[in-house]
Protein backbone atom coordinates (compact mmCIF):
# COMPACT_ATOMS: atom_id res chain seq x y z
CA UNK A 1 0.00 0.00 0.00
CA UNK A 2 2.45 2.75 0.42
CA UNK A 3 3.88 1.88 -2.92
CA UNK A 4 0.64 3.48 -3.99
CA UNK A 5 0.75 6.63 -2.52
CA UNK A 6 4.41 7.42 -3.49
CA UNK A 7 3.93 6.73 -6.96
CA UNK A 8 0.50 9.01 -6.75
CA UNK A 9 2.87 11.34 -5.04
CA UNK A 10 5.33 11.08 -7.99
CA UNK A 11 2.48 11.58 -10.72
CA UNK A 12 1.59 14.61 -8.46
CA UNK A 13 5.01 16.26 -8.49
CA UNK A 14 5.79 15.61 -12.13
CA UNK A 15 2.00 17.00 -13.40
CA UNK A 16 2.69 20.25 -11.16
CA UNK A 17 6.38 20.52 -12.67
CA UNK A 18 4.76 20.21 -16.44
CA UNK A 19 1.78 22.51 -15.56
CA UNK A 20 3.80 24.91 -14.05
CA UNK A 21 6.76 24.62 -17.03
CA UNK A 22 4.20 25.16 -19.81
CA UNK A 23 2.60 28.79 -17.69
CA UNK A 24 6.51 29.78 -17.72
CA UNK A 25 7.51 29.07 -21.14
CA UNK A 26 3.96 30.38 -22.07
CA UNK A 27 4.63 33.75 -20.41
CA UNK A 28 7.95 33.94 -22.04
CA UNK A 29 6.54 33.16 -25.64
CA UNK A 30 3.41 35.97 -25.09
CA UNK A 31 1.06 33.49 -25.20
CA UNK A 32 -2.01 34.67 -23.33
CA UNK A 33 -5.63 35.13 -23.05
CA UNK A 34 -5.69 39.10 -24.24
CA UNK A 35 -3.53 38.55 -27.19
CA UNK A 36 -5.47 35.96 -27.84
CA UNK A 37 -8.52 37.74 -27.91
CA UNK A 38 -7.73 40.88 -29.63
CA UNK A 39 -10.93 41.95 -31.29
CA UNK A 40 -10.21 43.30 -35.12
CA UNK A 41 -12.77 46.03 -36.64
CA UNK A 42 -13.14 47.07 -40.46
CA UNK A 43 -12.40 50.31 -42.05
CA UNK A 44 -13.95 51.83 -44.63
CA UNK A 45 -14.94 55.41 -46.37
CA UNK A 46 -10.99 56.05 -47.10
CA UNK A 47 -9.69 59.44 -47.67
CA UNK A 48 -6.72 61.78 -47.46
CA UNK A 49 -5.50 65.00 -47.71
CA UNK A 50 -2.33 66.95 -48.01
CA UNK A 51 -1.82 68.69 -44.31
CA UNK A 52 -2.52 72.27 -44.07
CA UNK A 53 0.37 74.81 -44.14
CA UNK A 54 1.13 75.79 -40.57
CA UNK A 55 4.34 75.55 -38.73
CA UNK A 56 2.74 72.38 -36.92
CA UNK A 57 3.43 70.17 -40.26
CA UNK A 58 6.34 71.91 -41.75
CA UNK A 59 10.11 70.65 -41.66
CA UNK A 60 9.23 67.19 -42.29
CA UNK A 61 11.24 64.31 -42.55
CA UNK A 62 11.06 60.84 -43.53
CA UNK A 63 12.27 58.27 -40.85
CA UNK A 64 13.77 55.55 -43.64
CA UNK A 65 16.33 58.40 -44.65
CA UNK A 66 15.95 61.63 -43.60
CA UNK A 67 14.43 63.10 -47.15
CA UNK A 68 11.67 65.64 -47.41
CA UNK A 69 8.70 64.91 -46.92
CA UNK A 70 4.59 65.30 -47.26
CA UNK A 71 2.30 65.45 -44.02
CA UNK A 72 -0.53 63.04 -45.81
CA UNK A 73 -4.03 63.28 -42.68
CA UNK A 74 -6.05 59.68 -43.77
CA UNK A 75 -9.71 59.88 -42.83
CA UNK A 76 -11.81 57.29 -42.43
CA UNK A 77 -14.54 55.39 -40.32
CA UNK A 78 -13.76 52.48 -38.14
CA UNK A 79 -16.80 49.93 -37.32
CA UNK A 80 -16.60 48.40 -33.85
CA UNK A 81 -19.21 45.06 -34.49
CA UNK A 82 -18.62 43.62 -30.99
CA UNK A 83 -20.71 45.28 -27.51
CA UNK A 84 -17.51 46.52 -26.16
CA UNK A 85 -15.06 49.51 -26.06
CA UNK A 86 -12.00 48.71 -28.20
CA UNK A 87 -8.84 50.66 -26.59
CA UNK A 88 -5.07 51.64 -28.26
CA UNK A 89 -6.31 50.32 -31.62
CA UNK A 90 -3.81 49.61 -34.54
CA UNK A 91 -4.67 50.70 -38.36
CA UNK A 92 -2.86 48.52 -40.65
CA UNK A 93 -3.13 49.00 -44.46
CA UNK A 94 -1.31 49.49 -47.78
CA UNK A 95 -0.26 53.11 -49.32
CA UNK A 96 0.69 53.08 -53.00
CA UNK A 97 1.59 55.61 -55.15
CA UNK A 98 0.59 57.23 -58.55
CA UNK A 99 3.16 54.45 -60.04
CA UNK A 100 1.71 51.50 -57.62
CA UNK A 101 4.71 52.03 -55.45
CA UNK A 102 4.59 50.97 -51.46
CA UNK A 103 5.08 54.44 -49.67
CA UNK A 104 6.25 52.21 -46.44
CA UNK A 105 7.40 48.96 -47.83
CA UNK A 106 8.13 46.95 -44.42
CA UNK A 107 5.57 48.59 -42.62
CA UNK A 108 1.72 47.70 -42.23
CA UNK A 109 0.83 49.66 -38.80
CA UNK A 110 -0.50 53.36 -39.97
CA UNK A 111 -1.12 54.53 -36.95
CA UNK A 112 -3.18 53.98 -33.83
CA UNK A 113 -6.61 55.19 -32.88
CA UNK A 114 -7.04 55.82 -28.89
CA UNK A 115 -10.87 54.57 -28.31
CA UNK A 116 -13.01 52.95 -30.96
CA UNK A 117 -16.99 52.67 -29.67
CA UNK A 118 -19.45 50.33 -30.73
CA UNK A 119 -21.01 51.03 -33.74
CA UNK A 120 -19.18 53.67 -36.38
CA UNK A 121 -16.45 55.94 -35.35
CA UNK A 122 -14.60 58.95 -37.66
CA UNK A 123 -10.45 58.42 -37.63
CA UNK A 124 -7.52 60.35 -38.83
CA UNK A 125 -3.76 59.22 -38.98
CA UNK A 126 -1.26 61.20 -39.60
CA UNK A 127 1.54 59.63 -42.09
CA UNK A 128 4.65 61.55 -44.14
CA UNK A 129 5.27 60.64 -47.49
CA UNK A 130 8.39 61.08 -49.49
CA UNK A 131 8.45 64.32 -51.40
CA UNK A 132 9.33 62.52 -54.33
CA UNK A 133 6.19 59.77 -54.32
CA UNK A 134 3.66 60.75 -57.24
CA UNK A 135 -0.03 61.49 -56.16
CA UNK A 136 -2.69 60.27 -56.37
CA UNK A 137 -2.28 57.77 -54.03
CA UNK A 138 -4.19 54.59 -53.21
CA UNK A 139 -5.22 53.44 -49.95
CA UNK A 140 -5.39 49.13 -50.01
CA UNK A 141 -6.24 46.56 -47.33
CA UNK A 142 -6.89 48.66 -44.35
CA UNK A 143 -8.33 47.11 -40.68
CA UNK A 144 -7.92 47.56 -36.99
CA UNK A 145 -7.52 45.44 -34.18
CA UNK A 146 -7.01 46.79 -30.19
CA UNK A 147 -8.06 45.57 -26.99
CA UNK A 148 -11.31 45.95 -24.89
CA UNK A 149 -9.31 46.74 -21.70
CA UNK A 150 -6.22 48.84 -20.64
CA UNK A 151 -3.28 48.36 -21.17
CA UNK A 152 0.35 50.04 -20.79
CA UNK A 153 1.74 51.92 -23.85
Amino acid sequence: MPQISSRIQAIRIAFSTVLLAICFWGSLLGISPVAQALPSFKISDLSYEECPDIAKYEGLTTSWGGGDAKCVMIHGKAKNETNKLIVNADVFGRIYDANGNSLMENRGRLGGIDEVPPGITDFEIRISVPEEQSFPLRLEKFKGSGFTGRVRR
